[in-house]
């Protein structure tokens, strides 16, 4: 909704203030300028672009236009879903838990959390270093940088989309520069008619430098931004998990290790300890009765 009332705001304000001036709007109705902007960003954009990166940035963009952040009950889903595993590895033998962790979509922990588990990087992110803490050979500073470095690689894979849009918002300007070019080539083609319609051609040159600007700065731009934001946002999941079991491996009760988790979620969006403290008690009671 946000990056909707800023398009109409942006649009507004820019073809208002043009018309306000004694502009007429019919003269930016340039549909071939738009095309060869248009055209010439998308094929630039599908050459530099494996084909995984062009339809993941479709999706990104859908996810900034749906604000698709991390919202407080996948936080408190996130948050239980380790707590009732970190409960498990405590008093439960390895093969119990093993059935938990190999096959998540049959775990009742993982059925009781259905954000999670719609959530595959997630819950296949939780479940390998889960298997890691079973195993117990390994040191809790190794998982880290091995959680830090595989975190990194996640957002860097995240964030391919928005770079990718910024690489073609740059470069929009000077697309607009090459379809003002065409248009003066087209003008200069007209040297022998009358003022009025030279001068129209001129303009309608000049458009696509505007247009050029305009969505770089005004749409292509916001947009990447907006799928930075969001993305980073969905990456925190992650960081959660990492310091929740960390914390448990140094030794921390599931109901302390799970406050480590939620720390590291923006103030902005962290639920209240109440509120975790009433989800984990909600899943434990939901534990004993499906038992």
């Amino acid at each position: 909704m946000g990056i909707l009332i800023g398009f109409v705001v942006t649009l507004g304000c820019v073809l208002g203030g043009f018309m306000a001036m004694g502009g007429h709007l019919h003269v930016l109705m340039q549909p071939w300028e738009l095309v060869i902007i248009g055209g010439a960003a998308l094929g630039a954009f599908l050459v530099a672009n494996p084909m995984k990166t062009v339809k993941d940035t479709g999706r990104a963009v859908v996810e900034a236009i749906r604000q698709a952040v991390p919202k407080e009950r996948e936080y408190l889903e996130t948050l239980g879903v380790l707590h009732s595993l970190m409960r498990e590895l405590r008093s439960r033998s390895r093969s119990e838990v093993e059935a938990h962790i190999d096959n998540p979509e049959e775990s009742a922990i993982f059925q009781a959390f259905p954000t999670v588990l719609r959530n595959k990087d997630l819950t296949n992110f939780i479940c390998d270093y889960c298997r890691i803490i079973i195993i117990g050979n390994a040191r809790p500073h190794e998982i880290e940088a091995l959680m830090d470095e595989e975190i990194q690689t996640i957002r860097s894979d995240k964030l391919k989309a928005y770079h990718s849009m910024v690489a073609v918002g740059d470069g929009l300007p000077a697309l607009g520069i090459v379809a003002a070019v065409l248009g003066v080539v087209k003008a200069m083609g007209a040297l022998d008619q009358s003022p009025e319609i030279l001068g129209g051609l001129i303009g309608a040159a000049l458009v696509g430098t505007f247009l050029g600007i305009f969505l770089s700065y005004a749409v292509v731009g916001p947009v990447a931004s907006k799928i930075k934001t969001v993305r980073e946002k969905q990456s925190r999941l992650y960081v959660i998990v990492k310091q929740t079991l960390l914390a448990y491996m140094n030794g921390s009760l599931p109901q302390v290790a799970i406050e480590f988790g939620r720390k590291t979620i923006s103030a902005y969006d962290r639920p209240s300890i109440d509120a975790v403290e009433q989800s984990t008690m909600n899943a434990v009671i939901a534990e004993k009765k499906a038992a």
